[in-house]
């Protein structure tokens, strides 16, 4: 009788992003364009050499969030 309900909160849902809203987005950092990785669901600035989430659809453009894609080696 503890049956779980089919909704599980997912933090980091790759709910999609509205195209218009990613041509808009320039890194908060440098002022430059932003290049969406779908696989990793984020938005990657080659300049700040950042990555910035993208959670429940929402962008995340914080440089407190963003991940460092030097770290990614």
């Amino acid at each position: 009788m503890s049956e779980q309900p089919n909704a599980s909160p997912a933090k980091n849902s790759h709910a999609p992003v509205d195209p218009k809203l990613l041509e808009l987005l320039v890194c908060p950092l440098t002022k430059s364009t932003l290049h969406y990785d779908r696989d990793r669901n984020e938005l990657v600035s080659e300049q700040a050499r950042l990555a910035y989430p993208i959670r429940d659809g929402i962008p995340i453009m914080l440089v407190d969030e963003a991940r460092s894609l030097d770290d990614a080696a």
